[in-house]
């Protein structure tokens, strides 16, 4: 392996300073979701989803973004996963968002809960049919399987058992959970390590704004 340690990037794109910050922090992720769309990132609602389990053993993973309103931060995966272990156990989380071309970071932590039976319908129901029957062939998700033939094969099972024209139901162990956000940070990459950082805390009914130490 070459020498990691001559290698890094001087982010010079933007600043940001506590006069562009909205007073909500939602509002001010909907406003940099939007920024990163409108520049053509590749899936800017990609996160990485960090958990720990009862024992304090820490994981991490991407999942995709489903909905930020102010309910919270939803995405949907398979509760026997990993993951939905972790949550089970230990109902909290932290989220990361990474937008490299625009040198920017959001980190979201909060309480999590299950997204309700009508509400993960619906959206089980948008997805593309594969993907519905991917849902039922990763189960039980995160488990050994022998090899890709096998999976392979459960795929084909499936779509012999819901033909084109059926509905594929939802199955009882995949659905969304919501992450209860009680404090935000929005990073911007600055020269020298000189970074913008400002994290949102929950304070008496609102948010108290702090600049943080790069």
């Amino acid at each position: 392996m070459t020498d990691l340690t001559s290698l890094r990037i001087s982010y010079t794109r933007d600043a940001l300073r506590r006069a562009d910050l909205q007073d909500d922090p939602l509002a001010q992720f909907q406003g940099w979701f939007a920024e990163a769309q409108r520049a053509g990132l590749p899936e800017p609602y990609a996160l990485s989803l960090a958990t720990a389990d009862a024992s304090g053993r820490p994981g991490v993973r991407t999942v995709l973004l489903r909905g930020a309103d102010e309910r919270g931060l939803t995405f949907y995966t398979n509760f026997e996963s990993h993951k939905g272990h972790d949550l089970s156990a230990n109902p909290q989380a932290e989220l990361l968002f990474y937008w490299a071309e625009l040198e920017r970071q959001v980190r979201a932590y909060g309480s999590i809960t299950r997204v309700p039976d009508a509400e993960a319908d619906d959206y089980f129901h948008v997805r593309p049919r594969d993907s519905q029957l991917a849902a039922h062939a990763s189960d039980p998700q995160s488990a050994p399987i022998e090899n890709r033939e096998a999976l392979e094969a459960k795929f084909a099972a499936l779509h012999e058992r819901f033909p084109e024209g059926q509905p594929v139901p939802r199955p009882e162990f995949w659905g969304g959970y919501r992450v209860t956000v009680q404090e935000w940070e929005f990073w911007q990459g600055r020269p020298n390590r000189m970074h913008d950082r400002f994290r949102y805390t929950r304070q008496d009914g609102g948010w108290k704004i702090e600049r943080l130490m790069p």
